[in-house]
């Protein structure tokens, strides 16, 4: 007769794995069910597979993989489900209640699995340190070199990758992406016949922003073959060739010299902490005596800790090498190469709002963008924006604008007060 401890069903698994009673239904292979029927989200596991990744693997990243790789679903409003997931501790098993959990389950459960495939493998990032010019190519190209027929769907036509800034909360997407690029250019005070540069442009917003409405002539700069190819076109189709430009090149490669301002708008998540000061020295070299910089990025909210959670879903799946640096360690390598900071504010609640009508955007398309990318990657993008939405939300994870002066031998040639959030005439 076979004695020791009975084998969980799939549902008495899940409550040890999730560490709560979350108000979610859960429902598994094995015919087993627990929670609320009456949920407004249900969490189905697939297979034995899910269990390995959900019990094998630390924190979020297992039900990422298992996510992604179709092993588990989730039937409702996946943000909502990781709201609720959120306030139960997952991920805070311990390593021996992961083994006890696993020797009770189908033995299929203790199987190693291999992540799905569209996890980043290190063999694709190659040997060496991070941020060499080469290795942020082939990073730059793994996130945004997708597809920009999907990116349109999601982002609307903005084509704006970055936070956007609501005017009042009914505000639409496109309202809000074209006052954040408004903000900017006030910010730093453009005029007509100036010249910008902006630093990892994107599709080229702010580039036509700038140059359509303010006048200025304005470069930017992208490591995305697929960024400067729509860009370009849309300059074209907008008529703007003999004010604005877009290349497809490393900021770094830029070396012309006499720029009014400088806009980098969710550049510094990519750059590193150790490439900080080489970043704010190349981007001081960039502006005349005067110039102003205004550097738009996802922060921690705090200087303590790693730059890089390296089996974070994050790193894994979506921005591979990426780095968050706190408030202080920017604005201090800002500082010590000469730019000085004039102002700062923090728009954490308006990238949470972002992140949402991106989601609604993807929710609206699904079928589309499944059809154009894969639906590994389609679900990559699903919790990656609704995780990111919620981090926001609850203050793991901020986004600050600074702007900064190169001051002329102390002359700032800047209001006595800021006079940047009057409306554009």
């Amino acid at each position: 007769m076979r004695t020791g401890r009975p084998r969980l069903s799939i549902a008495e698994a899940l409550s040890r794995v999730l560490g709560g009673d979350a108000p979610i239904e859960f429902s598994a292979y094995d015919g087993s069910r627990s929670g609320p029927p009456e949920a407004s989200v249900r969490v189905e596991l697939r297979s034995p597979r899910a269990l390995s990744y959900l019990v094998g693997s630390p924190g979020g990243l297992g039900l990422g993989r298992a996510y992604v790789a179709g092993e588990l679903d989730v039937h409702g409003d996946i943000y909502e489900g990781l709201r609720a997931l959120a306030t139960t501790g997952i991920g805070n098993l311990t390593w021996q209640g992961r083994l006890e959990v696993l020797r009770a389950l189908d033995p299929r459960a203790l199987r190693p699995v291999a992540p799905p495939p569209e996890e980043v493998r290190r063999s694709f990032l190659g040997v060496g340190p991070r941020h060499t010019p080469m290795r942020d190519g082939r990073v730059i190209s793994h996130h945004y070199d997708v597809s920009n027929r999907f990116y349109r769907w999601v982002l609307g036509p903005s084509m704006a990758y970055t936070c956007a800034v609501y005017p009042r909360k009914e505000a639409t997407l496109e309202e809000a992406q074209e006052e954040k690029f408004d903000l900017v250019c006030r910010k730093l005070g453009l005029e007509r016949g100036q010249r910008l540069l902006d630093v990892g442009c994107g599709w080229g917003g702010m580039v036509m922003h700038a140059a359509e409405h303010y006048g200025v002539k304005a470069l930017g700069v992208t490591l995305s073959r697929e960024q400067a190819a729509y860009a370009q076109e849309e300059i074209r189709r907008r008529g703007l060739q003999g004010l604005a430009e877009v290349r497809h090149s490393d900021y770094r490669a830029v070396h012309e010299d006499g720029f009014d301002a400088v806009s980098s708008i969710g550049l510094t998540e990519h750059i590193g902490k150790a490439q900080l000061g080489a970043y704010a020295r190349h981007l001081h070299a960039r502006l005349r005596p005067g110039g102003r910089l205004l550097n738009h990025c996802i922060m921690r909210p705090t200087t303590k800790g790693p730059s890089v959670v390296k089996r974070g879903f994050i790193n894994r799946y979506v921005f591979p090498d990426g780095e968050l640096e706190g408030l202080g360690t920017v604005v201090g390598a800002l500082q010590d190469h000469g730019l000085e900071v004039r102002h700062e504010e923090g728009l954490r609640e308006h990238y949470a709002l972002t992140l949402r009508d991106w989601g609604r955007n993807l929710d609206e398309h699904w079928d589309d963008a499944v059809a154009e990318i894969g639906e590994g990657k389609a679900r990559v993008w699903r919790v990656y924006m609704a995780g990111s939405r919620l981090g926001f939300e609850r203050g793991s994870i901020e986004l600050h604008q600074v702007l900064c002066v190169k001051a002329d031998r102390g002359d700032a040639r800047f209001a006595l007060r800021p006079d940047f959030e009057r409306p554009r005439p």
